[in-house]
């Protein structure tokens, strides 16, 4: 994926998306790395956000080396860089989700796990293609007033989303201690977080992409440590990449929208 210095950025750069403003324009747009341009060694590893599909951004991470994978997979996924997506079949779906997480498993450590947040319509297809690999170790679910998959009809209404644990061997990392201390108990917590509400509490951003910072804060407490590599492929508006370097963590994420990738850049910078 290249960018072409001829390709307008926004429709009219007078008219910046919610969130930015002239300014950030003129501080992040010089800033942008393309995902082409990224060249990475065990020795020299580069933590930063790129601009680029997520599949061709982990194909430039060395074998064996991030720590931890934290996503929200897009449900409608653009086919290229360049183009606005078209609806994919469910089986093109599913070979788009094959494709990044073959990578995915490739550049995480043995002791490594991913962590995959979604809604109900497509968390069984993630528990299939995470089988194939992975170890599957638990999915989570947790208390999402706000979930955007409601029926169309006035039948139940959606309040809980979910989140795919899995590991790429038997012997990984797990952090038992702050996880026992988020209950202020010794028995660890359970796979249903019902006491982070996603519901009238505003989240700690004002992005609609981000997800609520205990989710990911909890996450990353579990299942790594300060300077670990943690990995975005999807990192829509930095939600997940904020809070990783507010906890110390190393981030790489990548993004194929250039405005939300801005946005990501003045959000993590904000930390």
């Amino acid at each position: 994926m290249s960018i072409s210095k001829k390709d307008p950025l926004f429709v009219n750069p007078m008219e910046t998306s919610k969130g930015l403003t002239i300014n950030d324009l003129n501080k992040y747009l010089p800033a942008l790395n393309a995902v082409d341009d990224l060249r990475m060694t065990k020795d020299e590893m580069r933590d930063g956000l790129f601009l680029g599909l997520g599949v061709e951004g982990l194909r430039k991470i060395p074998d064996q080396t991030i720590d931890l994978i934290v996503t929200d997979p897009p449900e409608t996924p653009w086919s290229s860089i360049d183009n606005k997506p078209n609806p994919m079949t469910i089986q093109e779906y599913f070979s788009w989700n094959e494709a990044w997480l073959n990578e995915s498993f490739r550049v995480l450590k043995a002791t490594g796990a991913i962590y995959i947040l979604c809604g109900w319509r497509f968390s069984a297809m993630y528990h299939s293609l995470l089988s194939n690999q992975f170890k599957l170790q638990t999915r989570i679910s947790w208390d999402n007033q706000k979930a955007k998959d409601q029926p169309k009809l006035p039948i139940w209404k959606n309040s809980v989303s979910d989140i795919w644990f899995a590991t790429k061997s038997s012997e990984f990392m797990f952090n038992q201690k702050p996880v026992n201390e988020i209950q202020n108990s010794e028995d660890l917590i359970t796979n249903f977080w019902g006491d982070i509400l996603f519901l009238n509490s505003p989240p700690n951003s004002s992005l609609p992409d981000d997800k609520p910072s205990k989710v990911i804060e909890r996450i990353l407490k579990a299942s790594s440590f300060k300077l670990n590599w943690v990995v975005d492929p999807f990192a829509r508006t930095g939600g997940i990449g904020k809070i990783s370097k507010r906890m110390g963590r190393r981030f790489i994420g990548f993004e194929i929208d250039k405005d939300k990738l801005i946005l990501a850049m003045k959000q993590i910078d904000s930390e």
